[in-house]
């Protein structure tokens, strides 16, 4: 299992936990990812809910947790932490700017194209800083595009990339229909991204790392998708069942005791499909119930509010305090995988061992001149 390097950053295993919103995924989790030699991603999704005046101060309360947020993932680690960061955000700039001052490894930009983010921050006086910018796409038709405009107008490139294919949890970048049928393999996003990122690596000389997301949840299904091209894969469901995982036990106990059929599209209020747990709250509101909302201030830009049955960064929120009755939890397709909540550490062990198991099996079928004892020898 390779490092991976993102720049003049080196992460010793090649995992990124996923930025998962709402106040699912903060410091505790996030440092507790970086302490094992991976990325720890704190989401910036309405992460001032967590304070107090939110709703009468709503833009300070978020750049306040943010700040908080990952000071205490500092106080936590000396390794890697990044932040997700949706485009849809309505405050966006605000908390990019935030993760920077902050000194970020990493940011990730999704739900949405970032294609005038580095004009923004040159015209905000940010020139020369730490934090990498990497983009999360869903296509290589995507990353193109983000590709062509930051090259031709910036003469830069994105420092990564993340491919999020249709197994992925919370909202997704694909239509509904294209996930309820014979959604596209990831192996083949990530074969197409890859191509697609070479051309512009070879242009800036540049290594612009790919990385995968979305249905892995196994070591297993980390050494494949790597031999597809990935340099790093992105695992968010995988780490909800953990005891650092700051989100509540209720919410946890979701994942543990959903089968796979629970495991459901939604249609989300701000205008894209989502995995989810399926619950009682999701039930009332296919029937046509309706959770009366004033909101604060449209955090979403997406999001037509005053049409809207529910709010959804309240019933996320409502969902990661454990009142479960008054939310939803977002997942990936194989949250129902989950048997017990672990340590982060046995998590990555279990990852390490099984990625190093498909390795010596594959190396068995493509030679008949290495026995198994000397492949085991040197997988530990």
């Amino acid at each position: 299992m390779n490092k991976l390097r993102i720049g003049d950053i080196e992460v010793k295993v090649p995992i990124v936990q996923g930025g998962m919103g709402v106040a699912i995924s903060l410091s505790g989790l996030a440092a507790a990812v970086a302490n094992e030699g991976g990325i720890g991603m704190i989401s910036a999704a309405a992460i001032g809910m967590t304070e107090p005046d939110y709703m009468r101060n709503f833009r300070e309360a978020n750049k306040r947790a943010l700040q908080n947020e990952i000071k205490k993932a500092r106080s936590l680690t000396t390794g890697v932490i990044g932040i997700n960061i949706m485009m849809a955000l309505t405050d966006h700039e605000d908390l990019l700017k935030v993760a920077i001052d902050e000194g970020a490894d990493l940011v990730v930009l999704g739900a949405g194209l970032p294609l005038r983010i580095p004009g923004m921050l040159a015209d905000a006086g940010y020139t020369d800083y730490h934090t990498k910018l990497a983009i999360k796409v869903s296509s290589a038709k995507a990353a193109r595009l983000i590709f062509q405009h930051w090259a031709g107008k910036y003469n830069r490139i994105p420092d990564a990339v993340v491919v999020e294919g249709p197994l992925a949890g919370g909202h997704l970048g694909f239509k509904k229909e294209e996930l309820t049928g014979t959604p596209v393999p990831l192996h083949v996003l990530i074969e197409e991204t890859v191509a697609t990122v070479r051309v512009f690596e070879d242009k800036f000389n540049k290594e612009v790392p790919v990385i995968a997301a979305g249905g892995i949840y196994s070591g297993h299904d980390m050494f494949h998708i790597m031999q597809a091209g990935a340099k790093a894969v992105k695992m968010g469901t995988r780490f909800v069942t953990t005891h650092e995982c700051d989100a509540s036990q209720a919410f946890k106990e979701s994942y543990i005791t959903c089968r796979q059929e629970d495991i459901t599209i939604i249609n989300s209020p701000v205008g894209l499909p989502g995995r989810a747990i399926k619950n009682e709250f999701i039930e009332q509101i296919r029937q046509g119930s309706t959770r009366p909302f004033k909101c604060a201030w449209n955090c979403l830009s997406s999001c037509n509010f005053r049409e809207a049955p529910y709010c959804i960064a309240q019933a996320l929120f409502n969902a990661a305090r454990g009142k479960m009755s008054e939310g939803f939890a977002f997942s990936g397709t194989n949250a129902y995988l989950a048997t017990k909540i672990q340590y982060v550490s046995e998590v990555f062990r279990e990852l390490i061992a099984e990625y190093s198991l498909e390795s010596m099996r594959e190396q068995l079928n493509r030679s008949d001149k290495v026995t198994p004892l000397l492949l085991y020898n040197k997988a530990v």
